[in-house]
Order: C-alpha cells, then structure tokens, then sequence
C-alpha cells in the first residue's frame, strides 16, 4: 500500500478505533407530587348559576358537607360565578355577602375534613376577550387569596378558571392567567394552583396545554366522552344536542377510552405533572340510573390505572348523585365509584 493510500485509511481508522459518542439523554423531567384529590364530587349548579341554585337545584347546608363526607368522599369541587357578583372596574370590589357566603361553605366543608377545590367558574367575559378581561378577573382572584389567607394549603386549593373556550385558547391562556396568578402567588406562595386547557378543558387539551414553571402548579381536564352520549337529549348544548338513544359502550367507545387511558399515562411520563379528573357525568333526563351506573364504573375502573384523581359532576342537580327530594342517595352511584353503598 502506498503512502497516499494508506493516509486516506487513516480517518476511517480514527472512526473505528475512537470509542462511540454518547447519544445525548433528555432529561427526565421534575415530576410534581399530585394532588390528593381521591375520591370527589362537584358541588354542581348551586354557586355558578346567576344566583345560588337558581338552575333546579337547592342552596347548600351544612349537613349536605356532613353527608358527602360521610359517603366517603374524600374532596369537593366548589365551582363559583365571580364575575357577576363583582365591579367591572378597578378594584373589582366582590360582593362582601357573596363572598361570606363563599366562604361559609368552604368552612363547613374544611370542618368535616374534606379537601377543597375554589373555583372561578363562567366568568363569561373572559371567553370572549381574555386579555381585556385579564385586570379584572386577576382584581378578583386577589380578594379571594386576601379572604383565604392562612387557610391549609394541605387542603384548599384554588382553580383559576373553569374550561376555556371560544377566544380563550392556548395562544392567550398564560398572558391572561398572568395577572390571577400573580395576586395569589403573593400571599399563597405555595398553595396548589391548578389550571385546564382550551376546548372546555377535554382531554385532547392536555396534548398542547402550556403551564407556568411552578411547582405548585397542576393540570386538571374534563371528560363527558363519548358526548354524543354523555349530553344525550341535553337543551343547553343546542343546536347541536345530541340525539336521545345514543347507546354506551359501542366497540368504538371502549377503543378510544383505552387510547384515552394511555394518553394520560403519556402525559405524566412526559411532564412528570399528575393531572386530575375535574369533571365527569352523564346527563340524567334521558339515560336511565342503571345506565350512568355504568358508565360511572367503566370510566372510574378504566382510569385507575392511572392513579389519577376523579371528580364526578354534581352532587344533587343535573347528572345527580343525591337525590334531594327523596333526601337518598342514588342506588348504585356511589358503588360506582368504589365508595359503600349504605
């Protein structure tokens, strides 16, 4: 072998003989110990229509924490309307008696030991123009960490908004949070905050939801899947309500829960964030006990899995767990959920 041959060898042999570059590792990511949500129920219909249980439903006793509490579960859902219940301009001063009242719930439910979710819930404006509506909806969060100061942090948390929609998407949601997260950062600089994506918080939402680098920080998502049978027959979603008679389950919707089931399995081991369950129910005009029975125990066992945290739509108004009239709770529900049946 010539000289001239033998240096062009060389390089090669330079590959052959240098050991193998390390191809680079991503690094796993922070994970954020979840919320013990457990076992939850909402509070449903009662403090967000335009005035306490104005929607069917009946205002909230005390006994009704003592009973929820009783049945086992171990958090509830309060979702609130703020935003008629407050000034439009600065400082967005909230009804002093609306938010006693608020207040008065939460401290029943704190007195029978059960974990709290507050909640901003239909504060219509926001959906429409997120960022001009930012100030104010921020104006209001800051009364509400000044009325919840010194509350445990073990078990009140606070949800900033419920399911955006419309023009409150992905695009905006942080730089329209901004301002609510602000105000409870300076007084609750720990407490857990929790956030849902656009699209009313589905599922799919997870996929692309953007979170503030804060610990303290926890996704949440809703699932009334399949729609097309959870809102069977329901007239607000006109007018494209969902036709009575829709079967569960079809071959197809045990397929895509399953797809479900792994793309929150996907998303905490891509995120190391636990999100949880804020709602889920099936509408109760069209489908009959045994049937949401069903449907209640098939998505509980199908997510289990998971280990992530579920809170069923509502206590005792629309998709109802309790029946306030017959002063019992709905035979089989709660079974449903793996809590005893009395």
């Amino acid at each position: 072998m010539n000289l001239k041959a033998f240096a062009s060898l060389l390089p090669l042999a330079a590959l052959t003989l240098a050991p193998m570059a390390a191809a680079p590792v991503a690094a796993a990511p922070a994970v954020t110990k979840p919320l013990p949500v457990g076992t939850c129920i909402n509070l449903g219909n009662t403090l967000e229509p335009q005035f306490e249980g104005s929607w069917g439903g009946v205002p909230v006793r005390r006994e009704d924490l003592q009973r929820i509490a009783a049945a086992g579960f171990k958090t509830i859902r309060l979702p609130v309307r703020w935003h008629n219940k407050t000034s439009d301009k600065p400082p967005y001063t909230v009804d002093p008696k609306w938010m006693a009242r608020v207040k008065q719930i939460v401290d029943w439910a704190l007195a029978e030991n059960l974990n709290v979710i507050l909640n901003s819930h239909h504060f219509d404006p926001i959906h429409d123009d997120p960022l001009a509506v930012a100030s104010w909806h921020g104006g209001v969060w800051k009364q509400i960490a000044e009325t919840f100061k010194g509350y445990p942090e073990e078990t009140l948390w606070f949800e900033l908004e419920n399911e955006p929609h419309k023009n409150f998407n992905h695009t905006n949601l942080l730089q329209t949070l901004a301002p609510s997260l602000a105000e409870v950062r300076k007084l609750h600089p720990t407490r857990a905050v929790i956030i849902g994506g656009e699209n009313w918080s589905g599922i799919k939402s997870l996929e692309t939801l953007p979170l503030p680098d804060d610990p303290n920080i926890h996704p949440t998502f809703h699932y009334y899947d399949p729609f097309t049978y959870t809102h069977q027959g329901a007239e607000w979603t006109k007018p494209d309500m969902p036709p009575v008679g829709r079967p569960f389950p079809t071959t197809q919707d045990a397929s895509q829960l399953a797809r479900d089931v792994a793309s929150i399995q996907t998303y905490i081991a891509r995120t190391g964030k636990t999100p949880f369950m804020g709602e889920v129910g099936a509408y109760d005009r069209h489908i009959p006990l045994a049937d949401r029975v069903k449907y209640h125990r098939m998505i509980t066992d199908a997510f289990a899995p998971t280990g992530i945290g579920i809170c069923v739509w509502a206590y005792t108004n629309t998709f109802p767990f309790y029946d306030h009239e017959k002063n019992r709770w709905l035979p089989g529900m709660r079974g449903a959920l793996g809590l005893k049946e009395d």
